[in-house]
């Protein structure tokens, strides 16, 4: 029974001093996707304009990167929110829980389509996901069955009707959650159209997902950081190179650069909001519940993010590229942030 005092009051004081940590802080520190980043930044400088608080630091660090962040522990030395252009993995929940991060809120912001962009200097690429799968993947089917080494050089080389130039993308890295979806959206989604491998994914999803995700690493992927800007400037600089990354970077490039077709669809906001455009996702962040309360403005902040004048249908956020949610699930998410609820459910 003394024992068991002991350790109730060493959980006790381990709670009092985490809470004095995060006390020390006085500003909202935020981490994560590169994708969210700029919405992120939007509403962090409105927050900092508009309430009495000051503006909250944003840091781009890439989803997977932000949620390692984010799941190491509570107190001023750890951020208070990560942004993620992917859901949050049932292992990082799991790691989260590991290191006392038990109470997560999930707060959906809208959808961003990801987009295939080139300069505009050059023609614009028509590709089926197919096509890219067959021209980025780290080894492709040759036969029923059988794989080799992607031997492909030349887009011409992945099928006569393209073009005779080097494949050449530029793209994130893998914490990178835009690399991610761009796996699961695009290059999946080419793979499974040879019924061998859709077939594996349910004999052997691990193999299965080895044979699709599996990006090339002989320099037609060129690993470009998680800077959109950059890999946007590179692009301007070599007209022959391809470029991946979310929506809202073309759109507010679209004068320097432009979005290829994949399947036939162009990445417009309408066809990202009706879901027509093959290669979209939803856009998230991440609230530390144990923080609320120790550092001022979170449930404030989390309330301008979800308000009708930032990710409403005619909001900044808009403006800026974010595609927004219809009605029924921008209430669902506000009302889950001003409740804060804990509503990650995997």
């Amino acid at each position: 029974m003394f024992r068991k005092s002991l350790a109730v009051a060493a959980v006790a004081g381990m709670a009092l001093s985490l809470a004095n940590a995060a006390e020390a802080r006085d500003q909202i520190r935020i981490v994560g996707s590169s994708t969210v980043f700029p919405f992120s930044t939007a509403v962090a400088e409105q927050f900092g304009k508009t309430t009495k608080f000051k503006t909250p630091v944003v840091e781009s660090t890439g989803s997977g990167g932000g949620l390692k962040l984010f799941c190491a522990g509570i107190g001023a030395q750890h951020p208070d929110m990560t942004n993620a252009s992917r859901r949050i993995k049932k292992s990082e929940v799991e790691n989260c829980a590991k290191n006392g991060v038990t109470d997560i809120v999930e707060v959906k912001v809208g959808y961003d389509g990801i987009v295939l962009a080139n300069s505009k200097v050059s023609a614009q690429m028509k590709l089926t996901r197919k096509q890219l799968y067959l021209a980025l993947a780290k080894d492709i089917p040759a036969g029923e069955g059988k794989l080799i080494p992607n031997p492909h050089k030349t887009w011409k080389d992945v099928d006569a009707s393209l073009p005779d130039i080097k494949i050449e993308v530029l793209g994130p890295p893998p914490t990178s959650g835009t690399r991610d979806a761009f796996a699961e959206l695009a290059l999946e989604g080419g793979c499974k159209s040879f019924g061998w491998i859709k077939a594996m994914k349910k004999q052997d999803k691990k193999k299965y997902k080895a044979i699709c995700h599996s990006i090339r690493e002989d320099g037609a992927y060129v690993e470009a950081g998680e800077n959109d800007v950059l890999i946007v400037r590179k692009l301007e600089a070599n007209p022959k190179a391809f470029g991946v990354f979310g929506y809202s970077f073309l759109d507010q490039n679209a004068d320097k650069i432009q979005g290829s077709l994949i399947d036939g669809k162009s990445p417009t906001f309408e066809a990202i909001a009706d879901g027509s455009y093959p290669v979209s996702r939803p856009l998230f962040f991440y609230v530390k519940k144990a923080h609320v309360g120790s550092i001022p403005g979170m449930k404030e902040y989390v309330a301008e993010f979800t308000s009708e004048k930032a990710f409403g249908p005619d909001g900044y956020l808009a403006d800026k590229g974010l595609i927004p949610m219809g009605d029924k699930e921008r209430n669902k998410f506000r009302e889950d942030g001003a409740q804060l609820r804990n509503n990650i459910d995997l």
